[in-house]
């Protein structure tokens, strides 16, 4: 894994491709200043926030779809008003910065949820498949995305200390020794396929049942797995980065293993990139996986 600073007077078709297959390789892009980072006055806002202590919300979340920002303390009051402002600028913001960045993504990808993360992950106390401290492939239970990619944009807004990620061996890697053990097999038995027939019968009836493939389903269990193994948390560990105060980075989480060591206020905008926008869709999770599973997963 490496980190690649992004040459910002180098945008365009030619150099946006270059950036997308060290995405896919599994590399993480960096911004040292991000244009469409909140101001000063707004960070120094959004650290004065308190998030709900309701175990329903693990971060405040603005969701585009919706217009609408969840996960604010219900002593906030008029404050939910210039959250909200800030987390959709920095969404519009981020979504076309980027999207200009990545034309061949911004083209194709669907906007999912962005968040700001109030709370220091070092030492937080959160039920273990929730913990952001223990390494992990991202798979959203709610929100399964059919084989597509989880694209993050990360910016750190805390005044002066780093936001450190602790990250692990290449997808491939962790898929050989892992994914059969994780339930890799299970996700493609007739019992599986059962379960999300009715899901499918539900959304034909009008029930709300998310689309779920035996790729989401084994993607949730890998991330479960994952976090409970302590064998692999213990002795996977490769590469230890440090993101400044002010910087802001970018990964397929997906297919990085990763943790957050330790930080505290940050905002982030997720994309979903579908397969046929990837320069070498070879290189993606559901391929790496159809090819060990010897079937189809979407």
């Amino acid at each position: 894994m490496q980190v690649i600073t992004i040459n910002t007077s180098l945008l365009g078709e030619q150099y946006g491709e270059e950036l997308c297959r060290h995405l896919e390789a599994g590399d993480i892009l960096m911004l040292e200043h991000a244009p469409f980072a909140p101001a000063e006055a707004d960070k120094e806002f959004l650290r004065d926030q308190k998030q709900s202590a309701s175990s329903a919300f693990k971060n405040i979340a603005y969701k585009p779809h919706l217009n609408k920002t969840t996960g604010l303390s219900a002593d906030s009051g008029m404050d939910c008003d210039a959250v909200h402002r800030i987390l959709s600028s920095y969404s519009k913001g981020a979504v076309d910065y980027v999207g200009r960045l990545l034309p061949r993504y911004g083209r194709k990808w669907k906007l999912d949820f962005a968040t700001y993360r109030p709370v220091e992950e070092e030492g937080r106390d959160l039920p273990l498949k929730r913990r952001n401290d223990l390494m992990h492939v991202d798979a959203f239970p709610t929100r399964p995305t059919n084989g597509g990619r989880i694209l993050r944009i990360f910016t750190n807004i805390h005044p002066s200390k780093p936001r450190v990620w602790v990250t692990s061996d290449p997808f491939e890697d962790l898929c050989r020794d892992y994914a059969i053990a994780a339930g890799l097999g299970s996700v493609t038995s007739a019992g599986a396929a059962l379960k999300r027939a009715v899901g499918r019968a539900a959304r034909v009836v009008g029930m709300k049942a998310p689309k779920r493939t035996a790729y989401d389903d084994f993607m949730q269990a890998f991330h479960h797995y994952l976090k409970a193994n302590e064998q692999f948390q213990q002795t996977r560990m490769r590469d230890t980065t440090p993101f400044a105060a002010g910087t802001t980075w970018m990964a397929f989480t997906d297919q990085i293993a990763h943790s957050v060591k330790s930080g505290q206020f940050a905002i982030e905008q997720t994309c979903i990139v579908p397969l046929d926008a990837m320069v070498d869709s070879a290189r993606a999770p559901l391929a790496v996986l159809e090819k060990l599973a010897g079937c189809s997963l979407v």
